[in-house]
Parts: C-alpha cells; structure tokens; sequence
C-alpha cells in the first residue's frame, strides 16, 4: 500500500496539471456587513484566504457553538446575514455545523469537493468543485480549487515556477524545517503546520511562522540541523548558512504560495521515514473513524474526479 501513496510534492504536480485541463468553475461571495465562516482545520484556513478583504468571524467545530450565542445579537439585526461553511467532503462535523447555524436564520453557503454530501440538502446554496485522487488528509486538491476559482490564478503558471525552483542537494543533512512566510500568507504557515501534525506527529520536523510570528521569540534556541525556509528576505532567523530565500512578488499569490509550501514540504517528506505511509492504512481502517462514532472506515486513497 505505501509504494501507492505518493509524497505530497507529487500530488502537488498532479493537481496542477488537473486543474490546467480542468479549470474550477468561477467562485464569487456574497459581500456582507459581515460574514460567519466555519470549517475545520484546513477548512477554516481556506476560508480566511478566501476572505481575505471581507469582514469576518472564524469558528471551527471546537468554539461554533458559543460563537453563535455571542453573535447572536448581531445575526438578530442582521449585521451577520450569512454563513460560509467550507468542508471538503461535506460531512463529519459540517452536518451538525449547518444545522446549528440555521436555527438563527442565517442564510448559508457550502463549499464542498463531495458532489454526494449530505449537507448540500441542508445549506441554501452551493458549490461542488472538483478534486483529484488523494491520501486521506493530504486534501490539497480539495481547497487548491477553492482558492483559484476565487483568485483566478493560473495552475500552469504556478507549476513552472515551481519547476524553476532551486532545490538545495543537502536537504537530508538537516533534521528540522521551518518555513516563514508574508505576513498576508499567515494562513498558509497554518495550514504548513498541519502538515506537521498529519506527517510527522510525535516526529514533529516542521514549523512555519509569519515574519511578524518569527520576530516573536521563535528563535532563541537555534539548532544547526535546522533549515529556515523563507518566502522572501530573511535577515535574522536562524543560522545564516541554514537560510534557504526564495522570492515572490507582491501580488496576491494564495494559490501559488500554497502549492509551493505544499510541494516543499513533500520534499522533506521524501528524505524523512515513512512515517505517514506507514501508519495511514491503520489510521483509516481502525482509530481514525471512532471518536465521530461512525461505523464507515475512512478510505485510504480519497477517490477524486480524475
């Protein structure tokens, strides 16, 4: 099963080559005084890229519930008129999320890559956007197509960047990675940690941080293994010979900066132990499904529309 599942770079490669055959449809949102966006994770990471100039409150599975009774007051004036839930398989925790959501008259809209999810019945309005073929929790596809129907970048663009890329020949010697991102990317150093946690999890070997988060004592222990991957000048964190720059320009890139954290995390992956593809057939087939108290197994290779 391992020798199925590929690094993520390779997804990343994949996706992109998918998308430039097969560009999602256009996404436009509903401005608003302001917005409620809810979704897990990586979910709620997409949503605040994709709102990124709107006014907005962030809840995920954890604090919905009272973030709903504290706004309550302004969804009954109707300063909160809508709800944007994002869940790409539209199901879990988005069922319950939706239902919640609804008992205060908030109109919403799903985001989803599941055509056959549950929650599309329940929401007032909708998008399917297509994926491909993935492991379990890789989900890059899934919010990659979210990201350029609304920023319309170009997936053929992205790539070839990407391929111009640098990549240093000494990236096994280092143990642990840090990346520091824009401070406009803060999301996309969140969604870099996630990787962390999915990959590597007690093994942990990467970091990522905005450059106003790295300035806050992120650095006071320096490891010489460590490589400090940044997206832009880095004057000052980390041992100057462990600094790896690579330059962006100052256009609003979400899609392609995600894909390019994305791909070079997968490069690590590479020169790090299986750990993942080791672990993910007992993940899926056993201990990951039991504490949504489900009987269906999670699928190991999430199937996609390619």
């Amino acid at each position: 099963m391992t020798k199925k599942i590929p690094n993520l770079n390779q997804t990343v490669l994949e996706a992109l080559d998918f998308f430039s055959k097969n560009p999602p449809q256009k996404l436009k949102l509903t401005k608003s005084q302001l917005v409620l966006a809810v979704g897990s994770v990586n979910a709620l990471s997409t949503a605040k890229i994709l709102l990124n100039n709107q006014a907005s409150i962030f809840a995920d599975e954890s604090n919905l519930k009272e973030i709903l009774k504290i706004y309550k007051p302004l969804i009954k004036r109707k300063i909160i008129d809508q709800a944007i839930v994002i869940s790409a398989s539209g199901e879990k925790d988005a069922i319950w999320e939706i239902k919640e959501i609804k008992k205060l008259g908030l109109k919403t809209t799903l985001l989803t890559c599941n055509p056959k999810a549950s929650t599309i019945k329940l929401a007032d309005n909708y998008y399917v956007f297509k994926k491909i073929t993935e492991p379990y929790s890789y989900n890059f596809s899934t919010y990659l197509s979210m990201i350029l129907a609304f920023y319309k970048e170009d997936p053929k663009k992205i790539k070839s960047f990407i391929k111009k890329i640098k990549i240093p020949k000494n990236l096994s010697k280092f143990e642990y990675f840090t990346f520091i991102l824009p401070d406009k990317y803060r999301a996309i150093a969140d969604m870099v940690k996630v990787k962390d946690d999915e990959l590597f999890a007690a093994k942990s070997s990467l970091r990522a941080f905005s450059f106003g988060q790295a300035r806050h004592a992120k650095f006071i222990y320096q490891d010489k293994k460590e490589m400090i991957i940044s997206f832009g000048e880095n004057k000052y964190f980390g041992h100057s010979k462990n600094r790896w720059q690579v330059n962006l320009d100052d256009k609003d890139n979400f899609a392609l900066t995600l894909s390019l954290a994305y791909f070079l995390v997968g490069l690590i992956q590479a020169v790090k132990p299986d750990y993942f593809k080791k672990s993910l057939k007992d993940y899926c087939l056993n201990h990951g499904p039991r504490p949504y108290k489900r009987k269906n197994q999670f699928n190991i290779l999430v199937a996609g529309d390619n």
